[in-house]
């Protein structure tokens, strides 16, 4: 029997951008039911996270962005953008997401692999904007907080089907941090083309829609074995968004959680003995949500 850590917080349910958003709190749900029966031979060791302090979250955004989080919920919600939506409970819930980044994290460098269920979603965040439902870019955050852990090197590869734009702001001119992003193309949010190199350490995928699956499995690892080229990371964290499982409502990819499972074991092979940590992103038809989600934990526990 083989294990792998799952961490959580029940707060990041609190998150309600309203009746018929796609980020919904059934999300986080949906994926914690389908992680409490993971498989034949594999077991979940669960664990509760802490909410992220202020000292951790200004390590990637600053002050006066969080202050006005803080304010808009105080006065009870709001919207951001024609997306991205506060509710009153919505700055705990994005503690919370950062929290279980970071605690991901930590069990992930302790076993060896680890899984995050995190929500909201934080790939499009950044310095100081929130968009694409998305409020604090959780994966970041996770990736300094290893730094500061003695992991220097973080390699980020992102399977959401939408560009992690706000991802490759926050690193795109550090080179100890690489990121590498598969994304349907042209989409939401119109960035993340292939010319798009930041001082050599961003390695955009673009692709259309419709693709074999062969396709995007061969071209992710094609542009991840790129990123790795003369330079070992110390830890990868995966953006794991399950919105580019065929017949998702927000894209047009063709993938099966079946291919979640291969990258993820190819990534770990690939990377090892650096730990593997995964992250929940998109991923917004709960069914294929809750099979991918188990298909990459299941891997992340072989």
């Amino acid at each position: 029997m083989v294990s792998v850590p799952v961490v959580h917080h029940p707060a990041c349910r609190l998150h309600d951008p309203g009746q018929g958003h796609p980020e919904r709190p059934e999300r986080v749900a949906t994926v914690i039911a389908a992680l409490q029966e993971p498989g034949p031979g594999v077991t979940v060791q669960w664990s509760e996270a802490s909410l992220a302090t202020r000292e951790q979250v200004e390590r990637v955004h600053p002050a006066g962005y969080l202050d006005t989080l803080e304010r808009l919920v105080g006065a009870g919600g709001g919207a951001l953008d024609a997306d991205t939506v506060m509710s009153r409970d919505s700055w705990v819930a994005a503690l919370a997401a950062a929290g279980v980044a970071i605690a991901a994290v930590e069990r992930g460098i302790e076993r060896g692999s680890a899984f995050g269920a995190t929500r909201p979603p934080g790939h499009h965040a950044l310095a100081a904007r929130a968009m694409g439902f998305c409020l604090l870019n959780n994966v970041v955050v996770a990736a300094r907080h290893a730094q500061r852990l003695g992991r220097p090197r973080v390699l980020i590869v992102d399977w959401d089907v939408h560009h992690g734009n706000g991802t490759q702001a926050l690193v795109e001119r550090d080179p100890s941090i690489r990121y590498v992003s598969m994304h349907q193309y042209p989409w939401y949010p119109g960035t993340g083309a292939a010319e798009e190199r930041g001082v050599g350490n961003v390695f955009n995928v673009p692709r259309p829609p419709g693709l074999t699956r062969e396709t995007y499995v061969r071209d992710l690892l094609a542009a991840v074995d790129a990123a790795l080229a003369g330079w070992r990371p110390d830890l990868l964290l995966v953006s794991a968004g399950f919105d580019s499982l065929a017949g998702d409502p927000l894209g047009g990819f063709t993938l099966e959680p079946g291919d979640m499972a291969y990258w993820t074991t190819a990534l770990r092979e690939r990377v090892a003995p650096a730990p593997v940590v995964g992250m929940l992103e998109g991923g917004y038809r709960l069914d294929l949500l809750a099979a991918g989600a188990r298909a990459h934990v299941r891997a992340l526990a072989s």
